[in-house]
């Protein structure tokens, strides 16, 4: 496939995009931007919220584990279900309940200014770093495959990338976010759908020859009981992704805006409900789709792994053009999905938490003031993205991403869970002490946990930062 063709097909994905922000844009206002004046239909968030939640990680990162940890992963996506009826049941109605724009505000009415900026802190650098994450990831694929040959560096690829995502975000934000974001869902979910069918006949296998198929592979081994230790047994991983989506969904203003903009709560709950079922048989479906990559590797001799894995049996074009065009559709649903919505949560949460525009500023200045800090953003993401390059060498970018969401959320965790279920009042001044304190504790902990007590915390740091920051809480109470 020609870098022309792939340039001509990101242009066409691109001028689709800007076209539904042209359509979706009325006003331009911060209530547009924000919340979308809560008329956003819950089936269409539901859908456009399995993109963001999946993002490029997903798609070209969870069929690259399945060679060296089976279907672990899966383990934690059951845990996910637990999470999620959590968000829908206890969290969602606080939110509702209080009419938030910025989920953190609670913190302030709970706590007090200082556990406010906190909880907003951490968000903003978890968001700024996972959603540079994700796009890295996808950016260097889309390097690798078109713009290399075309002689573009690196540094220009991202700003491009970011550049776009800006022109199609800056005047409705979430209002936007929530129609393109079920667009490339749907890119997502057919790159997903036809490279399973290409290579099932591949390895001419029907849909009734699947079962036997995956009782087969050893690497289709869902559920590991046998060592406590191991970072891969159950009640880890299954712990472990109840927590990481109460915080990376729940806890976190991406992921949450998109619920607040239905009209009622009943709505927010019916979308929650709908995309944990989506969600979890998606993931199934990319994990099998790992297996296929993984047996069409060693069966062709093609030494990609990880990260590299999919991309790269792809875009050889055995398995024909149609699998190499959705990929690459899917590769760049895969990477705005989650991109659009971070730059546009975080300028939500840097306007309303950081800069309190609503408060501070007169309503005529206040979209001026979120337009710059929408510009501001965008080239933190670039900033962060280039420091990436050089920094990131281990290919498999999804485990990096809950080790880091592991000590950036915990202190929310820790917040929200002694928010919640205490009524005792705390020190403010010294909450960022503990949100501090909490995650060097917890990372000094888990890289000598092995020597210490022969354990892997893995992905269960979080629990462990969650419980250190409730702790500390407890020890700064009035």
């Amino acid at each position: 496939m020609s870098p022309t063709f792939i340039l001509l097909l990101i242009a066409g994905y691109f001028v689709v995009l800007i076209g539904i922000s042209f359509l979706t844009n009325k006003t331009g206002s911060n209530a547009e931007f924000f919340k979308a004046n809560n008329k956003s239909p819950w089936y269409l968030v539901a859908f456009g919220m399995i993109g963001a939640s999946l993002s490029g990680i997903t798609f070209i990162s969870i069929p690259g584990t399945v060679e060296f940890s089976a279907f672990s992963y899966f383990q934690v996506v059951l845990g996910y279900t637990i999470g999620y009826a959590v968000i829908s049941l206890v969290l969602m109605p606080l939110y509702y309940r209080l009419n938030l724009t910025s989920i953190y505000t609670y913190l302030d009415q709970r706590f007090g200014f200082y556990a406010y900026k906190t909880g907003a802190s951490f968000f903003l650098l978890s968001r700024i770093v996972g959603a540079s994450f994700r796009l890295f990831l996808v950016a260097g694929v889309l390097q690798l495959i078109v713009f290399d040959s075309l002689g573009v560096p690196f540094y220009v690829t991202v700003t491009i990338t970011i550049l776009l995502i800006w022109v199609y975000t800056f005047k409705s934000g979430i209002k936007t976010i929530v129609w393109t974001d079920s667009l490339q869902t749907l890119f997502m979910l057919l790159a997903l759908g036809v490279s399973i069918v290409f290579l099932l006949q591949n390895f001419d296998i029907s849909v009734g020859d699947i079962p036997a198929y995956l009782s087969e592979n050893t690497q289709a081994k869902i559920f590991f009981f046998e060592d406590w230790r191991s970072s891969d047994f159950f009640f880890k991983q299954f712990l472990s992704g109840a927590f990481i989506a109460i915080v990376m969904t729940g806890l976190d203003q991406d992921m949450m805006q998109k619920n607040l903009t239905c009209k009622n709560l009943k709505d927010a709950q019916k979308n929650i409900f709908s995309f944990t079922i989506i969600l979890t048989v998606v993931n199934f479906l990319f994990l099998f789709l790992g297996l296929l990559l993984t047996n069409y590797a060693n069966n062709n001799g093609i030494s990609a792994q990880k990260d590299d894995l999919f991309p790269a049996i792809a875009m050889q074009g055995e398995l024909g053009i149609a699998v190499a065009v959705f990929f690459l559709l899917g590769l760049i649903a895969a990477a705005y999905s989650s991109a659009d919505s971070a730059l546009t949560s975080l300028t939500t949460s840097f306007s309303i938490d950081i800069l309190d525009i609503e408060n501070r500023y007169p309503k005529h200045k206040q979209v001026k003031i979120r337009k710059l800090t929408h510009v501001a953003i965008s080239l933190i993401l670039i900033l962060v993205m280039l420091i990436f390059q050089y920094a990131i060498s281990d290919k498999s970018v999804i485990n990096k991403l809950f080790e880091f969401a592991g000590y950036t959320y915990g202190p929310l965790l820790g917040l929200y869970a002694f928010g919640m279920f205490t009524s005792t009042k705390i020190k403010d001044k010294l909450v960022p002490l503990v949100a501090i304190l909490s995650p060097i504790l917890s990372y000094t902990i888990s890289v000598n946990a092995l020597s210490w007590f022969g354990f892997e915390f893995g992905f269960f740091i979080l629990i462990l930062n969650g419980l250190l920051t409730f702790l500390g809480l407890i020890l700064i109470r009035r």
